[in-house]
């Protein structure tokens, strides 16, 4: 049991250190010096504040995403020992980690700097601006959907979610 929160642990410290040392570099460098275009037209590094959700929405709302993030992170730390131990569950152990440190590292930025920072636009498609910790969200989210839909049996993952299955 040990071994598997040192995982967990550990593989979260590193990617929320990955997540704020980029938007340290963001805040230091390109908030500075302006955007950088990678691919013109398409892809470019644009500094911007988040004081909301995706896409904008509920902005100043700082609190109810400490909240919401403050739930998140109860639900996986409740539901994280339950998962079985083997190399068929690795990946849902992998994403319980990523969507928890999307949520540390972007409430981190929501409690010290009263915004989160963003700052990857695909510009070819005016998508939102995202940044490292929205990438482990987003991924992580989809990943489990696939696993679940397509992966993991529903008598395998029954007993990881107490009163999910059918009596």
């Amino acid at each position: 049991m040990m071994k598997k929160w040192t995982w967990f642990f550990g593989g979260l410290a590193g990617l929320v250190l990955l997540d704020q040392l980029v938007k340290l570099w963001v805040l230091n460098d390109l908030k500075p010096g302006g955007p950088i275009v990678l691919i013109p037209g398409v892809l470019e590094f644009l500094y911007v504040e988040n004081r909301g959700a995706a896409f904008g929405i509920l902005q100043n709302r700082q609190w109810l995403f400490v909240v919401i993030t403050a739930i998140v992170l109860l639900g996986v730390i409740r539901l994280y020992p339950r998962i079985p131990e083997g190399r068929h569950f690795l990946p849902l152990r992998l994403c319980a980690v990523f969507i928890s440190a999307g949520a540390v590292g972007n409430v981190i930025d929501r409690l010290c700097r009263s915004f989160v920072v963003d700052f990857i636009y695909f510009k070819l498609i005016d998508f939102p601006v995202f940044n490292v910790a929205d990438i482990y969200v987003t991924c992580s989210a989809f990943a489990l959907i696939v696993l679940f839909l397509f992966f993991y049996k529903e008598e395998e993952i029954a007993p990881i979610f107490p009163g999910s299955h059918k009596g």
